[in-house]
């Protein structure tokens, strides 16, 4: 699990990761899930949390390296995300990107998306 601010990194380090490890390595993106897929707001409940779980499921035991990125706030996430370790046992990583707020808004203003949020 990649978790972390906006801009921290975290897409580019899963993808980055996936070409390096090769076929059968997943990626779930938060991003991906929730404004692409599904087209919802972060909001407590919303139907992404639930299917970045049964996307992550789905390839564990399935797939070489499953990661999963996202903001994934724990207020919301917490309960998706103690079930995804339990479920990846002693295959679980969890990785937080701890950047000061300084630095994101600087990583933030280089993206090409900067204004659409």
């Amino acid at each position: 699990m990649l978790r972390g601010n906006s801009a921290s990194g975290k897409s580019t380090i899963a993808t980055s990761l996936q070409q390096h490890l090769g076929k059968g390595t997943l990626v779930v993106s938060q991003d991906a899930v929730r404004r692409d897929m599904l087209n919802v707001s972060d909001v407590e409940g919303n139907l992404s949390i639930e299917l970045i779980k049964r996307i992550a499921e789905y390839g564990n035991g399935k797939c070489e390296v499953v990661i999963v990125e996202g903001i994934m706030y724990t207020y919301r996430y917490k309960q998706m995300l103690e079930d995804l370790i339990a479920s990846f046992e002693e295959n679980a990583y969890s990785f937080y990107f701890d950047l000061s707020f300084e630095e994101t808004v600087r990583r933030h203003r280089s993206r090409p998306k900067k204004n659409d949020f």
